[in-house]
């Protein structure tokens, strides 16, 4: 897809890999919407890069359906139609299961897995009525390997994967051109996953957002960064019993270890 002069909408864009996809747009000359839940980090990003391009910000929470259905319309009144939505906004609860609150369960579905259909709800039929354009949406590896002190979120990731890879299918039996991007990065280094310990190395934040941005570009349907992460669980699962894959991720890979000393980005 080529981004020159289209208006692209980034959920979460004001910090971590959506400010640098934000950045990574405007040099591809085109529009960028921000919304963000931090007023502050919105005005920080637009002084920022308003010298790059044009650059719009909207301090909207995405668990508020009210709230994303009134910012939608003041998007398509202001701006108007949306080419490009990339679906980024998330976030964890590093916890045992037993120690979550019913707010961490309910806040983390609703950020994580709703908010992504409910915004894309509010976009996609000016797309279809148009026959173009692109939603992509930041999963997780999370959403292939069970793993202790993850479980609500590799729930809401999975939701999201099973969701974005069906609204694909779907697009292509209307056979409409809106091309869907489903992310699946391993643990990035932006602070949200303070403390992770891992023998696969932590993504870099710059060269993620680089990637992603190029899967829209080529229309890719599905990735896993880094590559392998995706072929080597899918392979491990189908091939292997469940106890050997947990041998294979728990102790050789050390995946169910990685969260013991997380603690997450500062407030």
């Amino acid at each position: 897809m080529e981004l020159k002069d289209k208006t692209v909408l980034i959920t979460g864009g004001a910090s971590g890999i959506g400010r640098i996809m934000v950045h990574l747009m405007l040099e591809r000359k085109a529009k960028v919407i921000i919304w963000d839940i931090n007023q502050e980090t919105i005005n920080e990003t637009i002084a920022e890069f308003s010298n790059k391009g044009e650059i719009f910000g909207y301090n909207v929470d995405v668990s508020n359906l009210t709230q994303i259905k009134d910012t939608a319309k003041k998007v398509k009144s202001e701006i108007g139609i949306v080419d490009v939505l990339i679906n980024n906004a998330g976030i964890i609860v590093g916890k045992y299961f037993n120690e979550h609150t019913a707010s961490d369960i309910s806040k983390t579905m609703e950020i994580n897995a709703n908010a992504p259909m409910h915004i894309t709800l509010e976009f996609i039929n000016d797309m279809l009525n148009n026959n173009s354009g692109h939603i992509c949406n930041i999963a997780s590896s999370g959403g292939l390997v069970s793993n202790p002190k993850m479980s609500v979120y590799a729930a809401s990731k999975w939701s999201l994967i099973g969701w974005s890879d069906s609204l694909r299918l779907e697009m292509k039996q209307l056979n409409k051109k809106v091309n869907i991007t489903t992310i699946l990065p391993y643990y990035i280094n932006t602070g949200m996953f303070d403390g992770v310990k891992s023998k696969i190395p932590i993504l870099e934040p710059e060269a993620t957002a680089l990637t992603i941005i190029k899967a829209i570009e080529k229309n890719k349907k599905l990735i896993s960064i880094p590559g392998y992460i995706y072929r080597f669980t899918r392979f491990g699962q189908a091939f292997m019993s469940i106890n050997v894959f947990d041998w294979f991720a728990g102790d050789l890979l050390g995946i169910y270890k990685t969260m013991e000393h997380f603690t997450g980005r500062k407030k």
